[in-house]
């Protein structure tokens, strides 16, 4: 499901709040886009996407925690990839991958961000070098082709 309202006159450093309160409460994703609403005020579209079975609690959520009167919601498919997890062993340590199938066929492998972040803490390296030293380890582990 999309679950979507338009925010023109809400304080915005709530949305980390409903962020929180709505990834919480089984939202997939939650996305803000700037738009030009009536009267060409600017304005934030809010879009949650969810399974059909958590959305009128998080339409609850948005109505008690936003200052919109309206949310549209509405039913859209979704494909997503097989997906899977593997803890590979690194030069700076074991680190989680995410790897994406596509008809059984391994198509995409990335490390897990809050683990390349966690070691970038850690260390003197940077995040963007951490993150293409681990890149480089799993394309030879997973991609030897």
């Amino acid at each position: 499901m999309i679950l979507e309202t338009n925010i023109d006159d809400m304080n915005p450093e709530f949305y980390q709040y409903l962020f929180e309160k709505l990834f919480g409460n089984g939202a997939l994703d939650v996305f803000l886009t700037p738009i030009i609403m009536k009267k060409q005020r600017p304005g934030t579209l809010i879009t949650v996407i969810c399974e059909k079975e958590n959305a009128n609690k998080l339409k609850e959520i948005i109505f008690k925690e936003t200052s919109t009167f309206g949310i549209r919601y509405y039913e859209v498919l979704r494909h997503k990839l097989d997906r899977d997890f593997s803890i590979v062993e690194t030069t700076y340590g074991k680190i989680r991958v995410k790897k994406g199938y596509l008809d059984g066929k391994l198509i995409k492998a990335y490390p897990e961000y809050e683990d390349v972040k966690a070691v970038a803490e850690k260390t003197s390296n940077s995040i963007s070098d951490i993150y293409r030293n681990v890149m480089r380890h799993i394309d030879l582990l997973f991609f030897k082709d």
